[in-house]
């Protein structure tokens, strides 16, 4: 069952998304949903969304989709394809999903898109933190 209340207490805490205008969608166990739109403050000298704001709001769905299970869980890598470019005023959507889950780990794949055009595809890996007392 996901915990929505650590996921929200996660996102308020999270002042790089805040910065960067990324707002929760959706959540529920093991998915999430981010959204950003594109300003003009975040493109590169092409007129292109940077990629690291591309990886920001990827990284973001990801995190919110690994902890929405419960334990705290952190990234051990992440990698991004870029497939087409982002412009100042596209809004970008990123969904994760976990693809699979292992021991304390985590596959999961992220699309970012804007309307029906896929802009990236991330993929991260993660690692649930040890329970104090629980002996993992």
């Amino acid at each position: 069952m996901a915990d929505l209340q650590a996921v929200h207490a996660m996102m308020a805490a999270d002042r790089a998304s805040q910065s960067l205008g990324i707002e929760l969608v959706d959540c529920a166990d093991e998915r999430a949903s981010t959204r950003m739109t594109v300003r003009p403050d975040m493109v590169n000298g092409h007129g292109m969304a940077h990629g690291g704001m591309i990886f920001s709001l990827a990284d973001t769905a990801f995190a919110c989709a690994c902890n929405a299970a419960g334990p705290v869980t952190v990234a051990s890598s992440g990698d991004i394809v870029f497939v087409s470019p982002a412009r100042v005023g596209e809004v970008l959507l990123a969904e994760a999903v976990q693809r699979v889950g292992f021991g304390r780990q985590g596959v999961y794949d992220v699309t970012v898109r804007c309307g029906d055009r896929v802009v990236a595809e991330f993929r991260g890996r993660s690692h649930r933190m040890a329970t104090p007392g629980r002996g993992e």
